[in-house]
């Protein structure tokens, strides 16, 4: 044996050794029996450092290598090369030793566990040891059946993962992971299977160049009927192979790799000193690219099961053996590819949102690629084998019987990750929307490119920069204009050194500079991430930061840059007192952003997270713990909560405008450059810097990434919740951007049947039916509408007298069938056809309201009757009914006067819009009014679209006094998903027009939940229990009273302003609950913006708007997205007592003061606010 600390020692003293190494070579005098001495069938080299503590010294050992015993060879167990079982003291049984065990067989779990392996310790300079260097189990000899030694004392311990038990496991045998985890009654474990590939492991060095470590994976697995049918021959055979002898580094060997100066070490972060550091640790030691497992489902299943411990949740069951059939063409499916730590959170409310919608992919061999029936050229995602997750934290294993479809796919596109590969292979070109490609994580983790849409896209202040690049780059405009970038194209970086030192030169003395000291030189690209090395100079050394710019250019490709920045301090503010004599220091504060893809593709803030590290290096995500941004800025010296909170929103503002941007930018590549038709980025972060620009507080945007802000902000949030704080946002926001993409996509290319296509208001119909692929199928009394051009199928059917519904809906049915279509759904946002959708939806079974409840809603008077007959419930809903009687005669109208007392409120029984409603103080006025009316209104060719198709019966109710509100449903089977209050100003008496509106409400959340409960109760009691309702209610002192339930979608300006202020769109949570999904909704709907509007009339404002150019002004502003202008008619409807609004407009602002101020303003410009129509009191009624 060599003498200690000699390179060729293979193994060195006993007496040296640290706990925790491999189990055979610190045996004191171990030499293997009847076979070969370690050192030719492997060796370990150690290096040796002798540290001086006080006369002595003492030797420490830093393994560079590892040794694998016998159970942990890339081999299925020793035995199966003609090897007797060491004799070592190894607690884990020897499978050869066991007749009973095959060989490749799992082992005994119950035995006690060996600690055969030493993570380890790896010094500056050192690379990471390859995995290859394993030291062969040593040949073996017959052994008795014998009880396991009793484990050697050790100070640490190390239990061997499930990766590494089941590296000689085959698919077929259940590996140990699947004993822990609990498993459906008459199930079979059905475990993750990992390949037999070999695979090249790419690693990072501390240069940033992406190395490979080619592992051999592969594994020579025998079946207990192989091993059954193994003979004497065939182990002599095996005996005799030459074994692999792996060759290593010593410490007489010089490291490939130069050692980095302190000053790199400093700038490169822990990179520097552990290559490969981006790789995940696997827990209990594990090394996943060792672990014979190479999809890393194993390594992958073992981690979810660990954060769900954590997380205080039970483990996945497994239900594989038992697979589940049934999915059709409306289950949704939101898959998530790769990694599930990132997504954890996300998949949990998921799952509680949508049970059982959202799958975990954890392996390329659960899913497959189709070719697409919908999409040419695109690919369908069908998914054999996935974790399911549903309410409560449970999930499941679970197996898929036809392939589950994938209605929305995303995953771990970021670089580097281990699944980053086949996650990136299996969502490429995919016919269904995805949330991430591999191109587009390459494009956002690139600071040039990033950056560059920041400071010319979004206008955010970005550090001064000089970019070199080689080539055209055609991912970055041809003459690109961005403040603080400047971009250098170079042909031949060898060749240019000159004009390399002049863009230097001149960076350094422009006048971006002058505010900042020290610059910073730095590769960056895909490929870095953040991980080059970087110096920093002084702006005064020209001649050096020209000479590291010129080092970093040899190397340059043409995917990457190098960048020249400014390097940009954190403010400094005073600190508050009580201030503490001691010094200092400086520090930096890192302001991490995360911002998803909400609904109608705007941007959403969905958290903040900072990290604080030294002003002298560039703090990175992961260097430190999170913390909130709040006490971030207290921290620094913001003390006024005024000030923290104006902060607040303007972040708040510059996130989602640099995320916008960045989408914006996004929407312009092609498919082949985004990864996929359908490919978009859904979640993404941004980082900025809180710095000081002329001597105030500014927002610095530094870079965009895809996947490292949600690690920190998840992060977070699971450390709040550690100290009690309630659970946050984070999930729910993401979980419904993902839920919500998915369901988009579960109605494009359905037929849906739509009854009466409304006027010019319902316009907005056609534009979203295109947006979102629906098929639509229209049935409309006029033959010559604008719509008919404008949807898949016109079928003109004269339906105007509704008191013949039945009828007509046979005739319908006998139209669908002679033209061959067969709808999913079938509703109707016209009020005059909700009776006959509802008819036809029976004849067709499809879901929708029972006919007898639509026709109870639809006729006020009986709305009433019926709800006063409703005595149960606590309030009952009797409670909300107000008195009232059907006017059909004179006589009527008498016998009336004695039940309803007056001042009472008289109008048409199956009207719309306002028209016909009066004031009557007595019976003589109520006599006068419905003479005019029944003389005035006789049928649907008088005033179309008011409900005359019904007849022009009246009614008279009592007057209720209070404000008047809207309430907008969404109910699937009963359950109520989602409500919208909106207030509505005074009305104009006696005709009760609608003068103005707001939303979101202006009452306190108590009186908004009781007016919400109250138009709930109603609507259950009339039988509506599925589809989208807009109920009117008035509320006083006393609480709400109903006016009316219009059984469908809200209509004018209600449908606009909902998706404006809250992002939901009725019309499509229509369509859903018609095709009998329940649409996913804001659980907690926070409003984005406040909206104040007021009615325009035609006799008030017509003359104005059309001479005045006012019509045209508000059509321009409308268009540059600054005031919400809503058509109720082209031309104006009706006249004096039966006058309708003619459109409404509206103004957005922070606050609802706001909106009322710029809306007040833009009336008194445009003419429409008069002494005979004052906005200004209308609007003093929103406080």
């Amino acid at each position: 044996m060599s003498p200690p600390g000699d390179p060729g020692d293979t193994v060195g003293s006993s007496a040296a050794l640290l706990p925790g190494d491999c189990c055979h070579p610190e045996v004191p005098g171990h030499t293997p029996k009847g076979g070969l001495p370690l050192g030719t069938r492997g060796r370990v080299t150690h290096s040796r450092r002798v540290a001086a503590a006080g006369t002595g010294s003492r030797l420490s050992h830093v393994p560079t290598g590892r040794a694998v015993p016998c159970h942990a060879m890339p081999f299925p167990g020793c035995h199966s090369l003609g090897a007797a079982p060491c004799r070592s003291p190894c607690p884990i049984p020897c499978r050869a030793g066991r007749s009973r065990i095959a060989p490749g067989a799992c082992p005994d779990i119950s035995a006690p566990r060996c600690q055969f392996y030493s993570r380890p310790r790896l010094t500056p300079g050192w690379p990471r040891p390859c995995p290859r260097t394993l030291v062969p189990c040593p040949p073996p000899r017959p052994v008795s059946r014998s009880p396991p030694q009793p484990l050697v004392p050790v100070s640490r311990r190390w239990h061997p993962g499930p990766a590494t038990l089941a590296r000689a496991v085959p698919f077929a045998l259940p590996p140990p992971w699947v004993s822990r985890s609990r498993r459906c009654p008459r199930s079979r474990p059905a475990p993750p299977r990992p390949s037999r590939t070999r695979r090249s492991r790419h690693r990072r060095d501390r240069s940033g160049q992406s190395r490979c470590d080619s592992t051999r994976t592969d594994r020579h697995r025998q079946t207990p009927t192989d091993t059954d049918r193994q003979t004497p021959a065939d182990t002599g055979r095996h005996r005799h192979r030459r074994p692999r002898v792996t060759r290593m580094l010593s410490t007489s060997q010089a490291s490939p790799e130069r050692v980095p100066s302190p000053e790199e070490q400093e700038w490169a972060g822990p990179e520097a000193l552990c290559p490969g550091w981006l790789e995940d640790e696997a827990p209990d030691g594990e090394v996943p690219g060792d672990s014979g497992d190479p999809d890393g489902a194993t390594h992958a299943y073992e981690r979810l099961q660990s954060a769900l411990r954590q997380e205080g949740l039970p483990p996945t069951l497994d239900c594989s053996a038992e697979p589940r059939t049934g999915f059709g063409p409306l289950d949704m499916t939101v898959c998530i590819l790769g990694s599930p730590t990132p997504f954890l959170p996300v998949l949990l409310e998921g799952g509680t949102r949508c049970p059982g919608a959202m799958v975990l992919c954890l392996s390329p061999a659960w899913a497959s690629r189709v070719p697409s029936e919908s999409s040419p050229g695109a690919w369908s995602l069908l998914l054999s084998r996935g974790v399911s997750f549903r309410a409560g934290g449970h999930s499941a294993l679970e197996t898929f019987v036809p392939p589950r479809r994938a209605n929305y796919v995303t995953g771990t596109f970021a670089p580097g990750d281990p699944e980053g590969g086949w996650v990136g292979e299996l969502a490429r070109d995919l016919d269904c929307p995805t949330g991430g490609s591999v191109p587009l994580a390459h494009r956002l983790e690139d600071t040039l490119v990033t950056r560059w849409v920041l400071a010319a896209r979004a206008g955010l202040p970005v550090p001064p920069t000089l970019a070199f690049v080689l080539g055209a780059r055609g991912d970055l405009p041809a003459e690109p204009v961005a403040p603080g970038v400047r971009l250098v194209r170079l042909q031949d970086p060898q060749g240019q050194q000159s004009l390399v030192q002049e863009e230097v030169g001149a960076f350094l003395g422009g006048t971006a500079m002058e505010p900042y000291g020290q610059v910073v030189v730095r590769p960056a690209g895909w490929r870095w991430r953040g991980t080059g090395t970087r110096s920093t100079h002084r702006k005064e050394e020209g001649a050096a930061v020209a000479q590291a710019v010129g080092a970093r250019l040899r190397g340059l490709t043409e995917e990457d840059s190098v960048l020249l920045e400014a390097m940009v301090p954190t403010a400094r503010l005073p600190v508050p007192p009580p201030r503490s004599p001691a010094p200092r220091l400086p520090m930096a504060l890192r302001i991490c952003t995360l911002v998803c893809r909400s609904w109608g593709d705007r941007p959403q803030l969905c958290q903040v997270a900072c990290a604080v590290g030294r002003a002298e290096s560039p703090v990175r995500h992961g260097a430190a713990l999170p913390q909130g941004l709040d006490s971030s800025l207290q921290q620094w010296g913001v003390v006024a909560p005024s000030q923290r909170q104006a902060l607040a929103t303007r972040l708040r503002e510059a996130t989602e405008a640099a995320a916008a941007a960045l989408l914006a930018s996004e929407a312009e590549l092609s498919p082949r450059q985004r990864g996929g038709g359908r490919a978009r980025t859904d979640i993404l972060g941004v980082d900025f810097l809180l710095a000081s620009v002329d001597e105030a507080l500014e927002l610095v945007a530094l870079a965009a990434n895809g996947q490292r802000c949600l690690e920190t902000c998840a992060l977070a949030e699971a450390m709040g919740r550690g100290v009690g704080q309630p659970r946050g946002e984070l999930p729910r926001l993401l979980a419904e951007a993902l839920l919500h993409r998915a369901q988009r996509h579960l109605v494009e290319g359905k037929d849906i049947l739509l009854i009466g296509a409304g006027g010019v208001s319902k316009s907005f119909v056609w534009e979203a039916a295109r947006d979102y692929g629906l098929r639509i199928h229209l049935v409309e009394s006029d033959p010559e509408h604008f719509a008919a051009g404008l949807v898949h199928t016109f079928l003109p059917y004269d339906s105007r007298e509704h008191r013949r519904d039945e009828e007509h809906a046979e005739r319908v049915l006998e139209l669908l069938r002679s033209r061959g279509l067969r709808p999913h759904a079938c509703l109707s946002y016209w009020d005059d056809c909700v009776v006959l959708a509802a008819l036809v939806c029976q004849g067709l079974g499809l879901r929708g309201p029972a006919p007898a409840a639509v026709r109870v809603a639809k006729q006020k008077s009986r709305t009433h009757r019926h709800l006063q007959r409703c005595r149960r419930g606590r309030p009952p809903p009797a409670a909300f009914a107000v008195p009232c009687r059907r006017l059909r005669s004179h006589g009527d109208v008498e016998r009336a006067a004695g039940a309803v007392p007056f001042p009472a409120v008289a109008k048409l029984e199956f009207g719309a819009g306002g028209v016909g409603v009066r004031l009557v103080e007595d019976a003589g006025q109520c006599h006068a009014h419905a003479a005019r009316l029944w003389r005035d209104l006789r049928d649907d060719a008088d005033h179309p679209g008011i409900g005359l198709g019904w007849g022009n019966a009246m009614l008279l109710m009592e007057y209720v006094p209070g404000t008047e509100h809207d309430v907008d449903l969404v109910v699937f089977e009963g359950r109520l998903l989602g409500a919208w209050v909106s207030d509505n100003g005074p009305t104009r008496v006696p005709a009760f027009l609608e003068t103005a509106a707001c939303l979101p409400s202006c009452l306190p959340a108590d009186r908004q939940a009781q007016l919400v409960r109250a138009a709930l109760q109603c609507c259950r009691a009339c039988g509506l229990r599925d589809g989208v309702f807009n109920v009117e209610l008035k509320l006083g002192p006393a609480g709400p009273r109903l006016l009316e339930i219009n059984p469908r979608m809200g209509g004018f300006y209600l449908r606009d302003w909902i998706r404006e202020v809250y992002g939901p769109d009725l019309l499509l949570a229509a369509v859903l609950v018609a095709l009998g999904v329940p649409p996913v909704l804001p659980a907690r709907p926070a409003p984005r913006t406040h909206l104040a509007g007021v009615m325009c009339l035609a006799s008030e404002h017509g003359d104005s708007l059309a001479a005045g150019g006012g019509m045209r002004a508000l059509r321009e502003l409308h268009g540059r997205g600054l005031v919400r202008l809503n058509r109720l008619f082209e031309e104006p409807e009706g006249a004096g007592e039966y006058e309708e609004p003619l459109l409404s407009v509206a103004c957005a602002g922070a606050t609802l003061a706001e909106a009322c101020e710029r809306l007040l303003g833009l009336c008194q410009g445009l003419g429409i606010d008069s002494p005979r129509y004052p906005v200004e009191h209308f609007l003093s009624h929103f406080k």
